[in-house]
């Protein structure tokens, strides 16, 4: 009869052992408190501002504030005398934020393509450096720089030439003062590039070799296989990196401001001055009465609404697509 012992561990293997259960329950506990701090932190935003914000809503009426097309501010501190409809900026978002992506989607998929498929080595590495460069640039650089040189040089000119043009068309017509939709949408277009490009590029370089390398095995020319292989593979990646950039877009606030107009007025014209939400909180936040400080917030209640909406349109366009794709991949 034969017996058998179980060696023991040593005591430093027990203490090792000990003091790392004890390390791993702290560490996961660092990181449940970091994902929580961000969910408090976004609800505490959320929370406060409808807050200040619900007065107004109460006075003027919630889709009155939103679909309203008359702002005239009031000076009252403890009650509302003025009349508050926030359509002229939302309109004044929405145009040129629509203007900078119809403007910025196909450069940066063309970018993207040139970098990644057609580019010498040494070529993209520099221009993917630029890129990075273009996309950390403060934004009252790409301000001062459109307003002082780029409007008044390139894109003047160029309005004006439209409107002589196409005038006739009353999206084309009436006037061109310096600042207006059209000049804040095509910097805006500038400034998003960088990011729609970034994000481009990289989904696109992830392309399966296998189906490239299947593609051009069966004939395929290298346009066939860029159309036919890179973009549908690429598609959700394009969507979401154009709905950062869209973000970006509709919240910018220093360049729009100084290239919009400022004109507290709706414009259906792509020549007109105007406003935008952050621009028009950004300019009359620092002088504001008390009511109208109310009101401000209910702006920023309505650009934090528009931006939820655009993020979970997104969303919903890239789930809707990978699972497609994850179909068509079981096939």
């Amino acid at each position: 009869m034969s017996t058998t012992t179980r060696e023991q561990p040593p005591k430093s293997a027990l203490r090792t052992r000990g003091f790392g259960q004890y390390a791993d329950r702290l560490f996961t506990g660092f990181l449940i408190l970091a994902g929580a701090s961000v969910l408090a932190i976004l609800s505490a935003m959320v929370i406060r501002t409808v807050y200040d914000a619900y007065p107004v809503f109460v006075y003027q009426g919630f889709f009155d504030f939103i679909f309203g097309t008359e702002w005239q501010a009031g000076f009252a501190r403890n009650e509302f005398t003025g009349t508050y409809g926030a359509w002229p900026f939302i309109w004044g978002t929405l145009v040129t934020a629509s203007i900078a992506v119809v403007i910025a989607l196909p450069l940066a998929i063309c970018v993207s393509l040139f970098i990644t498929f057609y580019a010498p080595k040494r070529a993209r590495t520099l221009l993917s450096y630029s890129v990075e460069i273009l996309a950390a640039v403060p934004s009252i650089i790409f301000g001062l720089w459109g307003l002082l040189w780029f409007v008044p040089n390139v894109l003047h000119p160029f309005s004006n030439w439209l409107n002589s043009t196409l005038g006739f068309i009353p999206l084309f017509g009436g006037s061109v003062p310096n600042t207006n939709y059209f000049h804040a949408g095509v910097v805006l277009a500038i400034m998003i590039l960088p990011i729609i490009t970034a994000i481009t590029r990289e989904v696109m370089a992830a392309t399966p070799p296998d189906e490239v390398s299947a593609a051009y095995g069966l004939g395929a020319t290298k346009s066939e296989v860029l159309s036919r292989v890179v973009l549908p593979r690429s598609f959700g990646g394009i969507v979401g990196a154009t709905m950062l950039g869209l973000g970006r877009a509709l919240g910018e606030t220093i360049a729009v401001l100084m290239l919009i107009g400022g004109s507290q007025r709706a414009g259906y014209r792509l020549f007109f001055a105007g406003d935008s939400l952050a621009a028009h909180i950004a300019a009359t936040f620092q002088d504001a009465s008390p009511e109208t400080l109310t009101a401000l917030m209910g702006v920023g209640v309505v650009l934090f609404l528009l931006t939820m909406v655009v993020n979970v349109v997104a969303r919903l366009i890239v789930w809707r697509f990978a699972r497609s794709a994850s179909a068509g991949d079981a096939l």
